[in-house]
């Protein structure tokens, strides 16, 4: 009797053991369940980050394919202060303010990416715009002078050469392919420091950002911007320079940053390959691009464009519009339909059709998908040009252009002149010289503030301008200086 008083004994306090520290770490022992937490929460952090090999992302092999091709691009320009345009007919209705006052040389640099063992570059368009001197250095300190080989103003692309054999250079990869939250390298010269190599993910796809839609409508008709958006550090001086997955391929060219203060933040922006390589292959084989339009005006299908149409789904590009006689006019394409993609792409946003539809020619066949009345509907288009046919456009040489034959100065003019130099016009046909008011005899001495010493150097020097062309000479019977302009 007595053993089981005690073995009651004994289990009434074990019991009472219990319920009491039970209490006092439910009731008094908080702070110890917290601390608990979070020396735990470390360790599961670690064994979730085990789950990914960081061995598989190897960054060295990425940026040793691709830092040897990516050169730094230096140009020389001029421009105007601000009390002086530069322009003849400024000075001539507001006051010649001095000598001093004339456009000032100005040097800009950027970077470029070798993309072929000939001596092709690619870059921005504004970080070669109106240069008048392109030079480049390669990452062994090599340096040539560039000549421009074309531009694209509606993407913001430019491809220039140089003369030499055998260099490294970048091949293209697929952008299509990129992953939002895929590793990406920038490689570029950001604030003249050159050989930079910068690393971030993919932020987002077709981004458009309304950087095209300052500059001219004349030279950006049809801008494309579908940008890649990447965390990686871009800053200026990467313009123009590459962005690389980690297998060193080429998927984007670094173009532009959102910043308050025009330095990174975390937010970059890089035109894509599929865009690029369409670009440069018409560069380099017609000397500008062949854009092909579909004909159509647009808008993103949000939910309230979804409720009030009665969609069965968000997605696709509603067709607002169709320019008559245009490739979507021909092909049958309504407005209310929806585009939903364009050769097995899908297109959820205007800039995504954008950068669909940049990847063609004019006279190209593509295959759209729409949805009319909530029912898929496959069409065929046959896309035309910005004239409104399927023909391929070859760029004019400048002498066309400028409807003028032309000369070097004969040494007996030079002489009586006392010129060192110029260009010497002998018949005007039709074109921008007659345009301008240019006549037979006159003789250029400057282009944009630039000396010229021979035809080549006055068709170099036009090629290479963007803008506005101001041309500086004088008339072998008169002692009068003479100005002309024109637009490009």
């Amino acid at each position: 009797m007595r053993a089981k008083n005690i073995i009651s004994g004994l289990v009434l306090a074990i019991l009472g053991g219990v319920i009491a520290v039970f209490a006092y770490t439910r009731f008094f022992d908080s702070k110890s369940k917290y601390i608990s937490a979070e020396m735990q929460s470390p360790v599961r952090l670690a064994q979730m980050t085990n789950a990914f090999d960081s061995n598989k992302v190897d960054f060295t092999f990425a940026a040793d394919k691709t830092i040897h091709a990516v050169v730094h691009v230096k140009t020389k320009s001029t421009r105007s202060d601000e009390y002086s345009s530069g322009n003849p007919f400024y000075d001539f209705f507001f006051g010649y303010r001095g000598f001093e006052q004339r456009p000032q040389p100005v040097e800009g640099f950027g970077s470029g990416v070798i993309i072929s063992d000939n001596g092709y570059i690619v870059t921005n368009n504004h970080v070669i715009d109106n240069a008048n001197e392109i030079s480049v250095t390669l990452n062994d300190k090599r340096s040539y002078t560039a000549k421009l080989v074309g531009v694209d103003r509606n993407t913001d692309l430019a491809v220039i050469k140089i003369e030499e054999k055998d260099l490294p250079y970048i091949i293209y990869g697929n952008s299509d392919d990129l992953k939002v939250g895929e590793w990406v390298l920038a490689v570029g010269n950001p604030y003249n420091l050159t050989s930079t190599v910068t690393a971030g993910i993919v932020s987002a796809k077709a981004r458009s950002i309304g950087i095209m839609g300052g500059r001219s409508v004349e030279a950006n008709r049809y801008p494309i911007e579908s940008f890649i958006q990447t965390d990686a550090a871009v800053n200026p001086g990467n313009s123009g320079g590459a962005l690389v997955n980690i297998r060193g391929e080429l998927v984007g060219i670094n173009t532009a940053i959102a910043s308050p203060t025009g330095s990174y933040i975390g937010n970059a922006f890089a035109i894509p390959v599929s865009i690029v390589k369409k670009a440069v292959a018409d560069i380099v084989e017609f000397g500008e691009v062949q854009r092909a339009i579909l004909g159509v005006n647009i808008k993103d299908v949000d939910s309230e464009l979804a409720t009030s149409k009665k969609f069965d789904k968000i997605e696709g590009v509603y067709v607002e519009n169709v320019v008559e006689g245009s490739s979507a006019d021909v092909s049958g394409i309504k407005p209310g339909d929806v585009i939903l993609s364009i050769n097995g792409l899908n297109v959820n946003s205007a800039s995504e059709l954008q950068e669909q539809i940049g990847r063609f020619r004019p006279n190209d066949k593509i295959e759209i998908v729409v949805n009319r009345e909530n029912k898929k509907k496959q069409i065929t288009a046959t896309l035309r040009n910005m004239e409104g046919n399927g023909n391929l456009v070859k760029k004019a040489e400048i002498s066309s252009i400028l409807g003028a034959t032309l000369k070097n100065v004969p040494e007996d003019i030079k002489s009586r002149l006392n010129i060192k130099g110029g260009v010497q016009v002998e018949e005007v046909t039709s074109g921008k010289f007659k345009s301008a008011g240019i006549q037979k005899g006159f003789i250029i001495l400057q282009i944009n503030n630039k000396p010229v010493y021979s035809v080549d150097d006055v068709e170099k020097t036009i090629a290479a301008i963007n803008g506005g062309v101001y041309i500086e000479g004088i008339y072998p019977n008169s002692k009068a200086v003479y100005y002309y302009a024109f637009g490009k």
